[in-house]
């Protein structure tokens, strides 16, 4: 059998020896092609089915094991990296394409030689974390990056420079963060950025002219100054409003609003100089000057006299005068060029009018408040509000209010019905002001600022986190004037918001900017309702009691979380707070909702888990499923407010932790479960 094989392979084997002897070189040089294109193809094919991005994989590893988390990755090191929960890989699955780790609790700062070896990565996202210090220098490895999302973190430090050099980078997201120091003018190497986001942050110095195709921008609370560069004059107001000291494009004019007094009569511009005909002056000469001098002098004696005079008259009015109502007595303003200048230089008596409520405190005319001294506050959706402070020393807040679309009666009717609204969670109307082109409100002076100042101010070392006890207190407060509004006031507020929750130096609270939108119209523009919008408002444009108490429940889920509800252009990676709520508690890790400053606090989880459920339901889908305002309050007051035993609540830094001198951490104390509506 064998010889018979053999037998029948001598033929083939002589004629390949035939045929290489004829042709040596060819049979060679084709050969070698034939085995070298078998080969790269049989490469191509493997590759495709066993590859494994090792490298990456070891990064990855790396960056998970040298940060501490909360157990929601879990990533089998004997398994592909490219099947890992918020890896993808590219097609040949040779290297990391996307990684995507929003909100699965990551701590504490990120370790270098990690992320930064992911050469290939096109898109970053590690938003709603809790990552802390400052991003490292080896993320300018990441040339390759797109998108970097590293929004609702607690990262610090100044902006990152490693980022101006990942050239074809076309959105950044570094808000809700701790960053400082001033915006570089070497963001303008990225040339491909299109969206930048930087919000809510502690950046400060002057924005630069950024050259980049922007279609998304936003500085918002921040601690900017100066003007506004002619490139991002295109964004709306809501983009760079909460620095003080910013100014130009859509916001103010980079000039004071109040205007200086116009000079008194006493003090004319010089004569035209005398020529001098003579060195030697006449006896005529000498005449007249004592006699004008003697006149000047008693004509400034008179001046002085008067002027005494009526600052004693005024001192003397303070007390016994009368209070002045809007049925009454209104102060009238003199007829100075200052006062021309802000009423449009209307010689109408109405025009010059600044109306007091009764049981006012204040006595001072239009005269006197052009002539304070006003630094801005802040501009929100209604208009900007300066603090004035005047000669005497009282100081009040000024509200000047932009696009009123309403007659001068309509103003004043709705003005009578707010000045009417007295409540000590409602910050009173002191005062109000119509003219074709100016309409202003005087409200009182709160000296400790507003609770999205507390609340959101810079987290980072030296801040005093405001505790449990305080954000009760504000909560209730704030809820009691609301009711109040809806009651007694058959008012709806409309724009609820952290921003308009002022506070007194014993933290009670004062609502403001309430029953403001009839000014403004039937059709009220999106921008005018800024609030936290309830869904049915984003539609209609009409705000009502329930979608107050959304708005309600919005601040109540701020208070519990300490995020800044972000209501506007959500984007590929915003937050809508109440959703955010709702999927975390569906998914059972409702401890992971509250602020991280209220852990160290004890004895608090039943009554944050208490007003969460509370908050949830205010801020139902559906507005007839919401509670009503005044049973909101009473679902508060009563909730089961334990105390420990002296009354007091005790900081995880107290040594006094419990009969066994130890108290379990947050994450092993189990609030009872919330239920979503």
């Amino acid at each position: 059998m064998k010889v018979k094989q053999k037998q029948e392979l001598n033929p083939l084997f002589l004629f390949f020896v035939v045929w290489l002897k004829n042709y040596p070189m060819a049979a060679v040089f084709e050969f070698g092609s034939l085995v070298f294109w078998f080969m790269s193809l049989l490469l191509m094919f493997s590759g495709r089915v066993n590859s494994e991005p090792t490298q990456d994989k070891q990064a990855l590893l790396a960056f998970l094991n040298q940060t501490p988390h909360k157990n929601r990755v879990q990533w089998n090191s004997s398994g592909s990296a490219c099947d890992w929960v918020g890896v993808e890989c590219d097609a040949n699955r040779s290297y990391v394409y996307h990684l995507r780790l929003p909100g699965v609790g990551l701590v504490g700062p990120i370790p270098p030689n990690t992320l930064g070896r992911l050469s290939g990565l096109r898109i970053l996202s590690l938003r709603s974390n809790r990552l802390s210090g400052e991003i490292p220098s080896d993320f300018s490895n990441l040339t390759l990056l797109r998108s970097l999302y590293l929004q609702n973190n607690e990262l610090s430090g100044q902006f990152p420079p490693s980022l101006t050099r990942l050239s074809r980078l076309t959105r950044l997201d570094l808000s809700f963060n701790n960053f400082t120091g001033p915006i570089p003018s070497s963001i303008n190497k990225l040339t491909h950025l299109t969206g930048l986001l930087l919000e809510n942050n502690s950046f400060s110095s002057t924005l630069p002219s950024i050259t980049a195709n922007l279609d998304t921008f936003n500085v918002s609370n921040n601690r900017l100054n100066g003007s506004i560069p002619e490139t991002l004059e295109k964004f709306p107001e809501s983009a760079f409003t909460g620095n003080l000291d910013l100014c130009g494009g859509p916001l103010r004019p980079c000039s004071s609003f109040f205007p200086s007094p116009a000079p008194s009569p006493s003090e004319n511009p010089s004569q035209n100089p005398v020529r001098k005909k003579s060195k030697k002056l006449s006896t005529a000469a000498i005449v007249l000057i004592v006699l004008g001098s003697v006149v000047i002098a008693f004509l400034l004696l008179i001046f002085l006299l008067f002027c005494l005079k009526k600052r004693k008259r005024r001192q003397t009015d303070k007390s016994p005068k009368p209070p002045v109502t809007t049925r009454s007595v209104v102060a009238e303003a003199g007829t100075s060029s200052s006062k021309d200048d802000i009423t449009g230089g209307s010689t109408e008596a109405e025009r010059n009018k600044l109306v007091f409520f009764e049981g006012g405190v204040y006595s001072f005319d239009l005269e006197d408040l052009l002539r304070a001294s006003a630094e801005v506050l802040g501009k929100g959706s209604v208009g900007t509000s300066y603090k004035a402070v005047l000669e005497e020393g009282t100081t009040v807040v000024v509200k000047r209010l932009k696009d009123v679309a309403v007659t001068k009666r309509e103003f004043e009717m709705q003005m009578e019905v707010l000045g009417k609204i007295k409540h000590e969670n409602v910050l009173p109307l002191r005062a109000f002001y119509y003219s074709k082109d100016e309409k202003l409100l005087v409200y009182d002076f709160m000296t400790a600022g507003s609770l999205s100042a507390l609340l959101h101010g810079s987290r980072g070392s030296g801040r005093t986190p405001l505790d449990w006890d305080n954000r009760m207190k504000i909560a209730l407060g704030t809820a009691r004037g609301l009711a109040h509004l809806h009651v007694s006031g058959k008012v709806v507020h409309g724009n609820v918001k952290s921003s308009n929750i002022l506070l007194r130096p014993d933290q009670d609270a004062a609502i403001s900017d309430f029953g403001l939108n009839p000014l403004f119209g039937t059709s009220t523009p999106p921008n005018r309702i800024t609030g936290y919008r309830a869904p049915e408002v984003v539609e209609t444009r009409k705000v009502t009691f329930k979608s107050d108490v959304y708005s309600f429940g919005v601040l109540l889920l701020e208070l519990l979380t300490g995020k800044a509800p972000n209501q506007a252009s959500l984007g590929e990676e915003g937050i809508d707070l109440p959703r955010w709520v709702q999927s975390v508690v569906r998914e059972e890790w409702t401890a992971e909702v509250f602020d991280v400053e209220l852990m160290r606090y004890h004895n608090i989880e039943e009554e944050m888990v208490q007003l969460l459920q509370i908050a949830m339901a205010c801020v139902s889908t559906v507005p007839d499923q919401r509670p009503a305002m005044q049973e909101v309050v009473r679902m508060m007051e009563d909730m089961n407010r334990g105390e420990t035993d002296d009354g007091l609540r005790q900081s995880s830094d107290d040594p006094s932790k419990g009969s066994d001198g130890h108290t379990p951490p947050p994450e092993s104390r189990t609030p009872p479960r919330v239920v979503t509506p």
